[in-house]
């Protein structure tokens, strides 16, 4: 993989938020046989400019050649490498809920590389749920499970006032990113990797679009 140094430097938080969008259109364009594509026909597509594709994918070396354009199955390949998803990940499912329950069954259907080891709830009736391999248990086994199975990402949908006391329990038994489907931005580490997921800015920023309309 033809990364140059993009190890070495900074690369923002920006050009890291449309990797996964590149990918995904990529993988549709080799569902339908594509085997190449120009930055302007990605761009097209995508909606970003053609510039600002070739400027993000330089980052991490390029991978155009001039006259020809993009290998859609290679630059495909090569995304999903720079993104970590040529490796497999543990999970864990904190809260099982409406929102834990569409999270478990989205990840089982569409995210291969990642496995779901355990789902966590305080009520007893979790006890009655089957989920494939997954353990399910009552969040009093969440430390113990996390350092027995090495686990690598906590997906948290639990309440507002437990989810703070439900990322440090998780972090403290080993688990290194977070997942927070919470309105509360979480105070933990700087060594630990935190994605929130605020459902509520999306929509209040749809309905700021509508305005006009």
């Amino acid at each position: 993989m033809n990364t140059g140094n993009s190890k070495e430097k900074q690369i923002s938080k920006a050009v890291i938020k449309r990797l996964p969008r590149y990918r995904r259109y990529l993988g549709e364009l080799h569902k339908k046989g594509i085997e190449k594509i120009s930055s302007k026909d990605l761009s097209q597509l995508i909606g970003y400019t053609a510039s600002q594709i070739r400027q993000d994918l330089n980052n991490f070396g390029g991978f155009g050649q001039q006259g020809y354009g993009y290998s859609v199955k290679y630059l495909y390949d090569e995304i999903g490498a720079i993104l970590g998803l040529d490796k497999q990940y543990k999970i864990v499912i904190v809260g099982y809920g409406r929102l834990g329950q569409a999270m478990a069954n989205y990840i089982k259907k569409n995210e291969g590389n990642f496995h779901i080891s355990g789902i966590f709830d305080v009520k007893q009736i979790i006890r009655d749920v089957e989920f494939e391999n997954a353990q399910v248990l009552t969040c009093a086994n969440l430390s113990t499970f996390i350092r027995d199975e090495n686990i690598d990402i906590a997906v948290i949908t639990v309440p507002a006032e437990k989810a703070q006391l439900v990322a440090e329990t998780a972090v403290d038994a080993g688990v290194k990113a977070i997942w927070n489907f919470t309105t509360v931005d979480l105070e933990l580490p700087e060594d630990v990797v935190v994605e929130n997921v605020h459902l509520s800015d999306s929509l209040h920023a749809l309905a700021y679009y509508m305005q006009d309309m």
